[in-house]
């Protein structure tokens, strides 16, 4: 009889089917109370920063004389719709209830207050809802302050804990409220897609350096607000960026599928992955609470037996023993009323799909005509409450690292004085400190708003306008004002690229950073006559304004436009006179010899040759050749003064040896024509006007 071998694959198919169904919280013995636990604790904690956060920048940033005040911002979303139902459906805050001014201090200080009660267990399920509500009323109600990432997550996250968390006021671990497999299958399947989502984008997004092994290269400098550490890991070698991508691969893809099918060992496997990859973002990266949220949430991979048995492994026998006796109590979930297991069940399968839908939708995957025609129908009914994302963090690298400062004068631009960011990379000796789990909601902002470079944001211009205004609220937001003595009266933002030295300059010179102007972000702010804050339009009305402001090489520069007149520009030699006397007289030479040159030819006011020599004496002596050459003509003519041969011929010296072509032909006819001593006596007095 020839033996036959029978095949294992039903047998393995079997098995994984089962460690995915325990994933998946069915058909398991499983309990969570200790994981479930701690993640409640750790997204209150998070919702505690959040709000604490906006308690900080609100008034800064809504309130009435904020950068974009509140009722503004509502009155906008209602003339973005055509009735006011669906503009609170499909911008559901409640500010829409109200946009007075201590309104968003009352839904903060409800936020707060939700927060800590889900920190001390207080009322979980209401808590986690009034978290899901208050943010999502900020969310939508001030819009361009919301991180697409870093608010939209916490908004998912509360409102798929809700029926994760334990029922009561007080429920302690929840052992006679377990969570129902449904439940533990959507926050399961929601840290599933934040890992394998962000994974899986970053080979379909179409950037090159994800395929090509060059992403971690550029990352570190690239980031928002790399810290210290991110500096340090940037110089390493390309060998050590290229292991950081493999670790990014196996935490984002390898880990999630090891996960949903590995069992037990592949959820340790998938927690340690996870977590080390998090930790390492948090200590280079900083960027907010996303990496501490992600964090919290990998602790959904492991249950309480995966805990007791890591106890005891570790020797913590009285921990082990007392998971063991905890778990011993745990209750099946109390029946739901057939209406509300249906409810409950509708409304998670519907998230299910969904979330599916929104990812396919955000990548570049084909989506066909129909499930385009069919997200376009829903999507104006569940977009609104932003619990339903696509997480594609770093799928695709900023080309460089862009900043844009607010740098103000109060000498009409002679010097010019940096605003100074309290977190994000600015200052070339400087390194943002580890601000993670904290979100500087206004620097992050203007580093989102400052990314679309083809046309500035309003807000870059909201900000200078307030700092203009000296808005104590805005001012605050910057590490100190720069203009303790007196306001300014412009503000300026030039754009900069900037990488990261290597280490031997920082060595030598302690800067981290090196950078590149590129240009103006946005137009000049300044105030105007009536004290208003105005935008300059033009070349012209930008030196126009500089001058005004008493910057003496833009009074020179005016007053030259208006004496030699231009295509839109007529000649104006009164208004010429009037710049150029301001600019002569804080010691421009070259004003002074145009104004000379005007008072010696009566143009744009009376003839004076004292003046004229005057003013030509004051440039010539700051060393102005041509001014030294007129001079020598001046004192030639003997109009004002006695015909001087010996000094007009040392001033002709002067200039003719910085060069000056006609004060050497000049000088050339004195030489042929006076004598010896008179010759001497010239040299001589043009070495001493050198001295």
């Amino acid at each position: 009889m020839i033996p036959v071998r029978t095949s294992t694959m039903p047998g393995r198919l079997a098995s994984v089917w089962h460690r995915m169904k325990d994933f998946a919280g069915h058909g398991t013995e499983s309990t969570w109370l200790w994981p479930r636990w701690l993640v409640l604790r750790a997204v209150g904690l998070v919702y505690v920063i959040i709000f604490t956060g906006i308690l900080g920048e609100y008034r800064a940033l809504i309130g009435p004389e904020g950068l974009a005040p509140l009722h503004e911002m509502m009155a906008q979303l209602r003339a973005n719709h055509p009735n006011l139902l669906a503009a609170i459906w499909q911008e559901p805050t409640l500010f829409w209830l109200s946009s007075d001014p201590v309104m968003p201090g009352i839904l903060a200080w409800c936020g707060l207050g939700a927060a800590l009660a889900l920190v001390l267990n207080l009322w979980p399920r209401l808590s986690l809802f009034l978290c899901w509500l208050m943010l999502l009323s900020f969310a939508r109600g001030w819009v361009v302050f919301s991180d697409p990432q870093v608010d939209w997550l916490m908004l998912e996250v509360a409102l798929l804990c809700i029926p994760f968390a334990p029922a009561g006021c007080r429920p302690g671990l929840g052992a006679e409220s377990s969570p129902r497999p449904i439940a533990v299958f959507m926050v399961r399947w929601l840290l599933f897609r934040i890992m394998f989502e962000t994974g899986i984008s970053k080979l379909l997004s179409g950037d090159e350096r994800w395929l090509n092994f060059t992403a971690m290269d550029v990352l570190y400098e690239t980031a928002p607000c790399p810290t210290i550490l991110g500096y340090f890991a940037h110089q390493l070698p390309h060998a050590w960026h290229v292991g950081e991508i493999l670790l990014t691969y196996a935490a984002e893809i390898l880990a999630p599928l090891l996960a949903l099918a590995g069992g037990r060992r592949g959820r340790w496997i998938a927690f340690a992955l996870w977590s080390v990859f998090q930790i390492g973002i948090q200590l280079t990266c900083s960027f907010g609470w996303l990496n501490t949220a992600s964090l919290a949430l990998g602790l959904l991979l492991l249950d309480d037996r995966m805990l007791r048995d890591a106890a005891r492994r570790l020797r913590w026998s009285r921990i082990g023993n007392a998971i063991a006796a905890q778990v011993a109590l745990v209750r099946p979930p109390r029946p739901l009323r057939k209406w509300q297991g249906a409810a409950l069940a509708t409304l998670l399968w519907t998230h299910f799909a969904l979330s599916i839908l929104v990812y396919w939708a955000a990548t570049t995957l084909p989506l066909s005509a129909t499930l385009e025609k069919f997200n376009a129908a829903l999507r104006p009914f569940y977009a609104g409450f932003g619990s339903v994302n696509a997480y594609l963090l770093y799928s695709r690298l900023d080309p460089f690292h862009f900043v844009a400062e607010f740098v103000g004068s109060n000498d009409g631009g002679v010097t010019w004085r940096p605003y100074e960011f309290r977190h994000y990379p600015q200052a070339l000796d400087r390194m943002p400190w580890f601000v993670a789990p904290w979100f500087p909601r206004f620097e992050a902002t203007l580093q989102v708003q400052a990314a679309v470079r083809n046309e500035a944001s309003a807000l870059y211009a909201s900000v200078a306008t307030r700092l203009l205004e000296r808005n104590p609220a805005v001012l605050k937001l910057f590490a100190r004002d720069p203009f303790p003595d007196r306001p300014p009266q412009l503000i300026r933002t030039p754009g900069y690229h900037y990488t990261m030295t290597d280490l031997k300059a920082w060595r030598e010179r302690g800067e981290y950073w090196q950078r590149t102007y590129l240009g103006e972000y946005q137009p000049m702010l300044y105030l105007n006559l009536a004290g208003q804050v105005a935008q300059v339009g033009s070349e012209f009305e930008q030196l126009s304004v500089l001058a005004f402001h008493g910057n003496a090489t833009a009074q020179n520069e005016l007053g030259f436009q208006y004496l030699n007149g231009a295509d839109d520009l007529p000649r104006d030699p009164v208004e010429a006179a009037k710049w150029l006397r301001l600019a002569a007289t804080q010691g421009v030479a070259e004003a002074q010899l145009n104004l000379a040159l005007m008072h010696a030819r009566g143009d744009g006011m009376p003839r004076d040759p004292a003046q004229a020599l005057l003013w030509c004496e004051r440039a010539a002596r700051q060393g102005h050749p041509a001014a030294q050459d007129q001079l020598g003509v001046m004192l030639l003519s003997g109009e004002t003064r006695p015909r001087d041969e010996v000094e007009a011929l040392a001033w002709f010296i002067v200039a003719a040896n910085q060069g000056h072509a006609e004060a050497a032909r000049h000088r050339d006819i004195g030489l042929a024509h006076m004598s010896p001593a008179a010759i001497a006596s010239a040299r001589q007095r043009a070495l001493a006007l050198t001295k």
